[in-house]
């Protein structure tokens, strides 16, 4: 065979793979559309729903990977307000989200998507028998700082059941707030009914009459920073769907 033929050969059967390597390409994952990772920082107390949510939106989108970053609320939203990464934001409060909001780094619709109300938790059948706020008074309890969302929703419901008892520490978050009791380190605490629904036999719960007055606001958004603007919008989609409301109200919040 000649050598101008033998280029001719090369030439053509080069042509004929390379179509074919670009396609390979993307069936294993090297360009196709499918896949990722959804990022989502969230308030504390919705650890456990969110976790059950990232498990069906994760079926419903092959290949992607829904990771979280859960504390309080206006942690969060000072860390995106300075650029942190991320892709959606969901705070226990306005305020929180107010603070993200005059960053300018919130790009989507703020939805309020749920709400919550305070309780008293005790250990497994409340040994220190407290039956009430003013139980409070001479026992070992807890509750969450001031600056955070469950905090300032304490110290309302405190302050209108003019309470004057002091808790033995202040926690970061309900979360933290929660695993003082669970530790056996608090005789009470305050925590959102949904940390009681989590908490299972782990704890018990005493109602707090009037509390729902000063209930606690869910906001969700879609943040300047997401890698995948797209995919972000599908998660505060699903969250707000019928989907998301009947996870939530499962988890014991209630529903705007």
């Amino acid at each position: 065979m000649s050598s101008r033929l033998k280029s001719l050969t090369c030439l053509a059967t080069l042509l004929l793979v390379l179509p074919l390597a670009a396609c390979g390409g993307a069936e294993d994952g090297g360009g196709g559309d499918d896949g990722g990772e959804l990022t989502v920082l969230a308030a504390a107390s919705l650890t456990d729903v969110y976790e059950e949510l990232a498990t069906g939106f994760e079926a419903d989108h092959e290949g992607v990977e829904v990771t979280f970053s859960f504390g309080s609320s206006t942690d969060l939203a000072e860390q995106v307000a300075d650029g942190a990464p991320g892709d959606v934001l969901a705070t226990a409060d306005e305020t929180s989200m107010q603070v993200a909001e005059d960053a300018g780094v919130v790009t989507g619709t703020v939805e309020n998507f749920a709400t919550n109300v305070l309780v008293i938790v005790t250990a497994p059948g409340n040994p220190a028998g407290i039956e009430s706020l003013d139980d409070l008074e001479g026992a070992t309890w807890v509750r969450c700082a001031d600056e955070v969302p469950c905090g300032r929703v304490a110290l309302g419901v405190l302050e209108a059941n003019a309470i004057t008892a002091e808790p033995v520490s202040l926690e970061e978050d309900v979360r933290a707030t929660l695993d003082k009791v669970v530790g056996g380190e608090a005789d009470a605490g305050l925590v959102y009914a949904t940390d009681t629904v989590a908490a299972g036999d782990s704890v018990s719960t005493v109602e707090i009459p009037g509390a729902e007055e000063q209930l606690t606001s869910y906001f969700t958004t879609t943040l300047e920073q997401s890698t995948d603007a797209d995919l972000a919008q599908e998660w505060v989609d699903y969250v707000t769907s019928e989907t998301g409301r009947s996870a939530l109200g499962e988890a014991g919040f209630t529903l705007p």
